[in-house]
């Protein structure tokens, strides 16, 4: 009988890990963002992949072909994006100062990890330029993805940004576009493209469209 109880036990435990490791791959990262300003950017961005690249919808061979160009510098962003990016990197641009914003002021992100450190932080002046933003990699946003992804590239990469976030988007492009078709080819690692890659590039040059 106490054998049988250990069993029992046993496969309840495991059942139980087996069932919230399934739900937390599947939990939906987006649904952090209560302004769902995040949801309408996402479908912004695949609206605007999907209109630029002519591979019959083909998902793996257009977001390998936009990775590429990201990394080559080789894209034509004055032709790519669509005046609802350009219009939802803007209001990105205005959430910045809430910390929990998937884009933070760089010094507000610097100083909160000053404080990590025991070396002192002095903030810069805040004069008549406007802010830098950075990718907000300790965020709840970004930790989502790569908590609820399987992929040890995908988590190494975000670890390495979380450690020092000053890499290039097109290094960062080029390390996604070296992971397997089925890496890629996760909500994870889509949305953290979308994000990280595509609308990081619009936040610095909306201005351009006017």
């Amino acid at each position: 009988m106490p054998h049988k109880i250990r069993s029992l036990t046993t496969f309840l435990i495991v059942t139980l890990f087996f069932t919230s490791y399934s739900k937390a791959q599947t939990f939906d990262c987006l649904s952090i963002d209560e302004s769902n300003l995040a949801k309408k950017s996402f479908e912004s961005f695949q609206e605007d992949l999907f209109t630029y690249y002519k591979f019959n919808n083909d998902t793996i061979k257009i977001y390998r072909k936009f990775l590429m160009e990201i990394a080559s510098l080789s894209i034509d962003l004055k032709k790519f994006p669509s005046a609802v990016s350009i219009q939802l990197a803007r209001d990105f641009k205005n959430k910045a100062s809430d910390k929990k914003s998937i884009w933070v002021r760089l010094s507000d992100y610097e100083q909160d990890e000053a404080t990590k450190k025991p070396s002192p932080y002095i903030p810069p002046a805040k004069g008549e330029k406007e802010e830098i933003l950075t990718f907000n990699y300790r965020g709840g946003f970004i930790q989502c993805l790569k908590n609820t992804n399987a992929s040890e590239d995908f988590k190494k990469i975000i670890q390495t940004l979380e450690d020092d976030a000053n890499v290039s988007t097109s290094l960062i492009a080029q390390k996604l576009f070296y992971m397997t078709d089925k890496e890629i080819n996760t909500p994870q690692v889509k949305k953290f493209i979308a994000f990280d890659i595509y609308f990081s590039i619009l936040i610095v040059i909306e201005k351009a469209f006017g």
